[in-house]
């Protein structure tokens, strides 16, 4: 099963510019992850996914819908359907998070209702489920999850567009975090429902999230366990630190060999911004794709010091601190030779 990542923004952040800075952050990192080995969609509030999805897509991400009307189109304000996610070309939608159900009332049978909504359109799913914590502590985890679950498994025609989220609602914005071992045995006894109510083969096949205050800390134990095939992260993915979870799930070659090149040149004392630049074309060497820096994020050549002006004395330790960039194409041409020099 190939691991599935998402991050639930929720209605965050403020604007829409911290979201693109947001992106733009992880963009210097998208190096760290493997495509073939991760999944990664991002849920955004609804009226920037438009805007965002061709950002999210240039670093192997997908977009993701918060929510999805439980109706197609018609005389219903406020919602949004699935045939219009579809136009706009959003192919994930979240259904049944435990905010929709606590907050908004949302019951089974509606859940139930999207889903089919959903499988109708081709639209993927991640269906979420969890219990409170109430709920948990009467030994009723297993009960709740089943109970949830039953109503949508005779909506799902086609399981290749399921994923399911397991998220026990204590846990969730709370900082406190089901156990490996507890997020183990619950997905493992998800499964075991499956192979019961629907097939072993849809059991085995079919990916299952854990959910909970997700952090780069605490992912590494939580993915080696068998029946945990990724993360539905919420606050974790407003930071530019949620690159190291989706690192973690399905690291790149980059990430394979980093740590014996990082020790390596921490051992001969060469600078952070040195470090930081070879990190950067290790991995795009290591992903093989054509990539250059877009002009935006450079500085503009006209601001730059001529080399004939710095006013260095001859050290050859310099060069432990020195960062050698590489200039694609503009030679003698917009920047001018003598700057390009």
């Amino acid at each position: 099963r190939k691991f599935i990542v998402g991050g639930n923004w929720k209605c965050n952040p403020g604007t829409q510019k911290e979201a693109t800075d947001l992106i733009h952050a992880w963009q210097k990192q998208a190096n760290v992850f493997d495509k073939e080995k991760v999944e990664v969609v991002i849920c955004p509030p609804a009226i920037w996914m438009d805007g965002l999805k061709g950002k999210l897509s240039a670093i192997g991400m997908s977009t993701c819908s918060q929510n999805v009307s439980k109706t197609g189109p018609g005389a219903f304000t406020g919602e949004w359907t699935a045939e219009s996610l579809v136009d706009l070309g959003v192919s994930w939608t979240l259904v049944g998070h435990s905010e929709r159900r606590s907050k908004y009332g949302e019951t089974d049978a509606e859940t139930a209702e999207k889903v089919t909504m959903c499988q109708e359109q081709g639209l993927n799913v991640i269906l979420c489920i969890g219990e409170l914590l109430e709920e948990r502590e009467a030994g009723k985890t297993d009960e709740v999850n089943k109970r949830q679950l039953a109503a949508c498994l005779p909506k799902i025609k086609d399981w290749s567009k399921i994923v399911i989220a397991y998220e026990p609602v204590w846990a969730i914005g709370t900082g406190k975090v089901a156990t490996p071992e507890q997020a183990e045995e619950t997905q493992a006894a998800i499964r075991a429902y499956l192979s019961s109510a629907v097939s072993a083969d849809v059991a085995s096949k079919v990916r299952i999230q854990y959910g909970g205050s997700v952090t780069p800390e605490n992912c590494k134990d939580l993915i080696s366990k068998p029946n945990i095939d990724g993360f539905l992260v919420g606050g974790a993915s407003l930071k530019p630190t949620f690159m190291d979870i989706i690192g973690t799930v399905g690291p790149s070659k980059l990430m394979e060999v980093w740590p014996a090149y990082q020790a390596k040149m921490e051992k001969e004392e060469l600078s952070a911004a040195a470090i930081a630049a070879f990190k950067y074309n290790l991995g795009v060497l290591a992903s093989g794709a054509n990539v250059m820096l877009p002009e935006t994020l450079l500085d503009p050549v006209e601001t730059l010091q001529d080399f004939e002006k710095l006013n260095v004395k001859p050290n050859s330790s310099l060069l432990k601190s020195t960062v050698i960039l590489k200039l694609n194409g503009g030679l003698g041409t917009g920047m001018g030779l003598d700057k390009a020099k």
